[in-house]
Order: structure tokens, then C-alpha cells, then sequence
């Protein structure tokens, strides 16, 4: 399961280089393939608020009714907000996106035991640099 960064998405919608390219090709493999992907829910109003001014509010909201055709948004609720405010984390919008992707997780059940094993929890990763 793949819970898709904000940033991820803009690369593409704005096509930012160098991450355009490889950005696009992560959105086209999970287009054609059953790979499983989500977005948090505030990602998307992010997502809007960051590409509507460079490309306008209705190339904005196209883009992003064109991802949610195959990219879901992961199903969050009150509950998932106050996981997120308990996480110590001091980035909160990197906590939301850490609830995110335990909502989103359901699909992880469909693996083997033998292939969750040595899975940690979710938890932030060391973010990009660019």
C-alpha cells in the first residue's frame, strides 16, 4: 500500500524537475497495474491550494478529480485526527499523513503472515531533501 506525499502529486501537476518524471511514472504505474494507493484527505485541499494559483482553479480540480478516478482517499474521521494529535511528532501535518496510511492500512491485511512479520507500524520516514 502506497499512501501518496503531497509533494509527489505537485511534481506532476506543476511539472517540477527533476521530480516530474519520476513522479509521473509512480501515478502511471499505479494507474495500470493493481498496485494499492491513497491520498490523505488534506492532501487534497493542499494539493488545490498550491496548484489552482499556477494553473487555475479548474486545471486544479480536474487534476485532481482525474487522480481520484484511481488514487482514493484514504478514509479518515474524528478518530484518526486525535491518533494524529497524540503521535509525538512535532510536524502535525506529518502526523495526519501518519493516520492516513493507518486507515489506509486495511489493505495490508491481504498479505501473508510471512510477509507481514518483520513490518514495522507506520512512522514517518526521513523526509526528501530537494
Amino acid at each position: 500500500m502506497i499512501l501518496l506525499d503531497t509533494g509527489v502529486l505537485i511534481d506532476v501537476a506543476l511539472d517540477r524537475h527533476p521530480h516530474a518524471g519520476p513522479a509521473a511514472e509512480l501515478l502511471d504505474r499505479i494507474e495500470r497495474s493493481a498496485e494499492v494507493a491513497s491520498i490523505a484527505w488534506h492532501s487534497v485541499s493542499n494539493l488545490y491550494h498550491i496548484v489552482a494559483p499556477a494553473r487555475g482553479g479548474v486545471s486544479a480540480r480536474d487534476f485532481i478529480v482525474e487522480l481520484t478516478r484511481f488514487v482514493p482517499v484514504a478514509a479518515t474521521d474524528t478518530d484518526a485526527v486525535r491518533y494524529a494529535a497524540a503521535l509525538p511528532m512535532a510536524d502535525f501535518e506529518d502526523a495526519l499523513q501518519v493516520a492516513a496510511a493507518r486507515a489506509a492500512a486495511p489493505a495490508r491485511s491481504s498479505l501473508g503472515t510471512s510477509e507481514t512479520t518483520n513490518v514495522p507500524p507506520f512512522a514517518p520516514s526521513t523526509p526528501n531533501r530537494r
